[in-house]
């Protein structure tokens, strides 16, 4: 390779676009960044892939605020953004998107930056052991070699390495083989120079290859897999042999004989629906669940299931997701003399009652449905039904020439439309005004139980964070979804219910580059002051009331529309029902911040 051929080239970056340059070529298209100087050959390359119109890339300063973007994007898109950071603490803060990732088996992919491994251990600045610090989690993690030389034209060893250890960082972040997708970690450690020019030879692929399937390269010499297996440090991952579940089996097929229910928590899907459906059982679906809808959809169940009539003689729960909002639900899968049959997920398998059975695949037995074990459920579901819609006007009163029913009608017409919200009216505005093509995001506060309690069954795409059920990166992930949802110009409004706190803990999300193109999100905030779910749990009986106030409700005077000045949201405080109605159907554009105020 000439002199001219090299001229502000650098190591870091020929790795840096080989690296990409396969991940691109492999279906992923969205890049999340924070700035920093180790990172800076992955940031420039990315920017010019970016110029080119390869992918996009979403910057933002907060590496949390990163990780939890990207695993919004990969909970909506099912394939994995990219997060790319520098050295030290800013690797740290990524845990928290890890652990959801892995926890919810959403696919997520960390490019870390690292001093070279002559620097670890010795005082460095911004230094500490990064590889394995999410070993826990992991689905795959390698600590790479660090790159020593120029490639001329993207087939050296040095590229073909980074290549297949992109292809094998991609199939474990999809969850190929045994294992379910989650987070993947790659660390990559850059010595000086750490940029340079992007090689001639890193430009866009002609066509992409479809990030399921299975790619090696064919160009790779064979001496090249050990010389890969032999310069990565690799991590086992975070599943235990007991958690991988097996190669696919045929389905488990449950007899329709005992009083079944089917319980649809988080991440479910339209799968419990079609099991309750086929079985002629009661179905039990969490409003996060994504399964809320059906014929056979219960209403009122915390009650019902605490009904020794109906709950109290359940012989079977037919489990999918990860239930979490609910102590009655909790309560039947502790049971001994109910028989637990758990379809498998991303994290620890479902064991409350020391005997459950987990399976991959669930079918249907042949048989007589047991009508009238489903007759009764839906009989008082019917009963327990919460209708929340104003009432309709008196049209006869509204057009009667006596000037007092008339008066009375107009009048009682005012009471509705200046009657104040509450927690109930809130969550029955949000869910009627969302839409199949819209999205909706619930965050870990009181109001997704509210909305768990009183909402109906409705066919929407649902997201929330409750693999380990924290506050963290609410806004963030809500983000992500409407960026993933809406690309392509694809229509439709990402709506995020959550409460004060919640908002708060996220509130760094809100600052969003002038570069990037706004998507169509809606950050509903129902503001009580503080950490009103406290209220409802244990702790209430126990503390004492300035102990509860000082460290569990945590009150605040923050104001939030401040805060979305400062942020440039548009903001929007709204009282009452016909106000929250209009603001949420109204066409609107960018990012909208709407405060309800509510009692505690």
């Amino acid at each position: 390779m000439s002199g001219s051929d090299t001229a502000g080239r650098a190591p870091a970056t020929d790795a840096a676009a080989a690296l990409l340059q396969r991940l691109l070529e492999r279906g992923v298209t969205e890049i999340v960044l924070s700035p920093g100087s180790r990172s800076q050959a992955l940031a420039l390359a990315a920017a010019e892939l970016e110029h080119q119109g390869a992918l996009r890339v979403h910057v933002r300063i907060d590496e949390r605020v990163a990780g939890f973007t990207a695993l919004g994007i990969g909970r909506e898109s099912g394939l994995p953004a990219v997060v790319v950071c520098t050295s030290g603490t800013a690797v740290a803060n990524l845990l928290p998107a890890v652990l959801e990732a892995h926890h919810s088996a959403v696919p997520l992919l960390l490019l870390t930056a690292d001093r070279p491994p002559e620097l670890r251990g010795v005082g460095a600045n911004q230094t500490t052991r990064q590889p394995g610090l999410f070993a826990a989690a992991t689905r795959f993690e390698a600590d790479a070699p660090v790159p020593d030389e120029l490639d001329p034209d993207g087939t050296g060893a040095q590229s073909v390495m980074m290549r297949r250890l992109a292809d094998e960082a991609l199939d474990a972040a999809l969850g190929c083989g045994a294992r379910p997708a989650g987070p993947v970690h790659l660390n990559l450690p850059f010595r000086e120079p750490l940029a340079g020019a992007l090689p001639p030879w890193a430009v866009p692929a002609a066509a992409a290859v479809p990030a399921v399937q299975d790619q090696a390269d064919p160009a790779a010499p064979a001496e090249d897999e050990a010389a890969l297996s032999g310069a990565l440090y690799q991590g086992g991952g975070g599943i235990g042999e007991s958690d991988v579940p097996p190669d696919a089996e045929d389905p488990t097929v449950l007899e329709r004989g005992p009083r079944t229910v089917v319980i649809a928590g988080a991440g479910a899907g339209p799968d419990a629906e079609r099991i309750a459906h086929e079985g002629g059982w009661p179905l039990i679906a969490e409003i996060v669940s994504g399964a809320r809808f059906g014929r056979n959809l219960i209403h009122g169940y915390r009650e019902l299931l605490a009904d020794p009539a109906l709950g109290g003689r359940v012989q079977r729960a037919v489990v999918l997701g990860h239930p979490t909002l609910s102590r009655e639900v909790t309560a039947l899968l502790s049971r001994t003399d109910v028989e637990v049959i758990a379809r498998r997920g991303p994290g620890e398998p479902l064991n409350l009652n020391g005997a459950s059975t987990a399976v991959d695949e669930i079918a249907v037995g042949t048989g007589p449905a047991d009508r009238e074990w489903l007759g009764e459920w839906m009989q008082a579901s019917r009963a327990a039904a919460v209708d929340l819609s104003p009432p309709a006007p008196d049209a006869q009163g509204l057009a009667s020439v006596v000037p007092a029913q008339r008066l009375g009608a107009i009048s009682a017409e005012l009471d509705v439309l200046r009657a104040p919200l509450d927690r109930d009216v809130l969550v029955d505005a949000v869910w009627r005004a969302t839409w199949p093509h819209d999205r909706l995001v619930f965050g870990s506060s009181r109001l997704v139980r509210v909305a768990d309690r009183v909402l109906g069954g409705k066919k929407v795409p649902v997201h929330a964070n409750r693999g380990l059920a924290g506050i963290d990166g609410t806004v963030s992930t809500a983000l992500g979804v409407a960026i993933a949802s809406q690309s392509g110009g694809r229509a439709g409004m990402t709506r995020v219910l959550l409460g004060d706190l919640t908002l708060l803990h996220d509130v760094g999300a809100l600052l969003f580059p002038a570069a990037e193109d706004e998507p169509r999100i809606q950050v509903i905030v129902g503001n009580d002051g503080g950490g009103t779910i406290f209220d409802g749990l244990e702790v209430a009986q126990v503390a004492g009331p300035e102990a509860m106030e000082r460290v569990l409700y945590t009150p605040h005077s923050a104001r939030l529309e401040h805060l979305a000045l400062a942020y440039g949201w548009e903001y929007q405080r709204i009282t009452t029902r016909a106000a929250l109605d209009q603001a949420l159907t109204s066409p609107a554009g960018g990012r909208q911040l709407i405060e309800v105020p509510l009692q505690r």
